[in-house]
């Protein structure tokens, strides 16, 4: 991907950063940012640590909030250029490496959305850039590279775990590879990883851990047997999120880099960091449901073998492949920002997500003073932090919510009336005790772009009291 128009990318989605909304829990993250520690319930710490260092560059709004990605997207897409250009010198694939990377949905959308995902992808290619370094030169110093780029990883998501099990295979199954297991830099990369990681070990062990107990409940399937109703969803959400002809060309890429694995350590070293994570995947499909955004780290190493395995007639794909995805992810910019097209929340996710969280914070702040709430509430974690970062400055903010037990955020005082914000996709009656339904005359209040409804809320006037569950105070910008 030539640097300029990398540039060009990279400048237009920190304008789309700026002028999309804030999805809840890119909003939840920004509270992370303001009570930084060594883990949380939901992941490590990466994105707080992102979210921090762009909101004292550019304060706290949604620009500052998502500054730190967009531009470390751009410095990730540089090192897959390199990595893929120490791997394979003869072909120099690094630019359509770089440029289906770029093209996906997963990077040109998800790389502007500030999520534990984005850090993760960022220092999950770091580690593959320092992985390509240690083959080209054959200096074992890159495995010390290597380790603090992987802890790293770790320290952004638990899934970088796979990382660790991809090269372990390819040590293992790569005869060019088993040199390093009799060089001791291998072990100290491991240590070092190990090391940047601690401060999520030590923050589980003083919590019950919590975070491990969360995220390690997730492996495995849900459903006794098999099944093929979220395999489907699987194959079909990667092949839309990659968009379809990045898929195949990565596809292709892949199957190539397996059949060469026995005779080229370059392309075991690629296949070992694709096809273990896409069985796990698939594996896991085949119970339950996989996140659409899981399967990203793969992309990396596959976007490389696209670029270097293709046949001259796949070949020719890279060009419109390229092209599509740059046109998906602009379509999806504009739909995001300005929503050209009246879709309903069932058609638009950028709707369901991202629409009408200042305009309902304007109604929640009407109601408080129409009652004379001295503080406004809510159960869903992501609502709870859209309310902290839209109402008016002054106003508290509470979550009520057993993960807030974890954080390192003031409790409410008892005796104060508030106001609490429930959706009606909640079928059951709030959690905070004595709550009273609210009956006003306009109906309920209403999240809405452009006069399009997302969703619907419940209000219910009520009071801190000694006995609630675990309930926090969130910070405001």
């Amino acid at each position: 991907m030539p640097l300029a128009l990398l540039l060009a990318v990279t400048a237009l989605r920190l304008v789309v950063a700026a002028f999309v909304p804030l999805a809840p829990d890119e909003a939840y993250y920004w509270v992370w940012s303001r009570s930084l520690q060594g883990g949380y319930l939901d992941h490590p710490p990466m994105v707080a640590w992102f979210i921090r260092a762009g909101t004292l560059l550019a304060g706290e709004n949604a620009f500052g909030i998502r500054l730190v990605g967009p531009i470390a997207i751009a410095v990730a897409s540089v090192l897959l250029a390199r990595a893929a250009d120490a791997l394979f010198p003869d072909r120099r694939p690094g630019v359509w490496a770089a440029a289906l990377f770029n093209a996906t949905l997963l990077v040109g959308v998800g790389g502007i959305l500030i999520t534990p995902d984005l850090p993760l992808l960022v220092f999950w290619t770091a580690a593959l850039w320092a992985l390509a370094r240690l083959h080209a030169s054959q200096d074992g110093r890159w495995w010390l590279a290597f380790g603090v780029l992987a802890g790293l990883a770790l320290f952004s998501k638990y899934t970088a775990v796979l990382l660790g099990a991809g090269v372990v295979i390819w040590l293992l199954a790569s005869r060019d590879a088993w040199r390093w297991w009799r060089d001791w830099r291998l072990y100290a990369g491991g240590a070092l990883a190990c090391l940047v990681f601690l401060p999520v070990v030590l923050w589980n062990a003083r919590n019950g851990w919590a975070s491990f107990a969360k995220q390690g409940g997730r492996a495995g399937t849900d459903e006794a047997g098999f099944t093929l109703r979220y395999l489907g969803e699987l194959v079909g959400g990667q092949i839309g999120l990659a968009t379809p002809l990045v898929f195949l060309l990565c596809v292709v890429g892949v199957a190539v880099a397996a059949r060469r694995w026995r005779g080229d350590a370059a392309a075991a070293l690629l296949a070992a960091l694709v096809l273990p994570g896409a069985a796990l995947f698939l594996w896991q499909a085949t119970g339950s449901r996989v996140q659409g955004n899981w399967p990203a780290i793969l992309y990396p190493a596959a976007c490389i073998a696209a670029a270097a395995f293709l046949t001259p007639r796949l070949a020719r794909l890279r060009r419109p492949a390229v092209i599509l995805g740059f046109v998906l992810a602009l379509a999806v910019y504009l739909q995001a920002a300005f929503a050209p097209l009246p879709l309903g929340r069932r058609q638009d996710p950028t709707l369901a997500r991202l629409g009408g969280w200042p305009e309902l914070a304007q109604a929640v702040e009407a109601e408080r003073r129409r009652i004379g709430a001295g503080f406004v509430a809510a159960e869903e974690y992501g609502l709870a932090a859209e309310l902290a970062l839209h109402l008016p400055p002054g106003i508290p903010v509470l979550a009520l919510n057993p993960r807030w037990a974890l954080f390192n955020l003031p409790r409410p005082v008892p005796g104060v009336t508030g106001l609490l914000v429930q959706s009606e996709r909640r079928d059951s009656a709030p959690d905070w005790p004595g709550a009273e339904l609210v009956e006003r005359e306009d109906g309920p209040l209403v999240r809405a772009r452009r006069g399009i409804e997302a969703e619907r809320y419940r209000a219910f006037r009520i009071e801190t009291r000694p006995d609630l569950p675990p309930t926090a105070i969130l910070p405001r910008p």
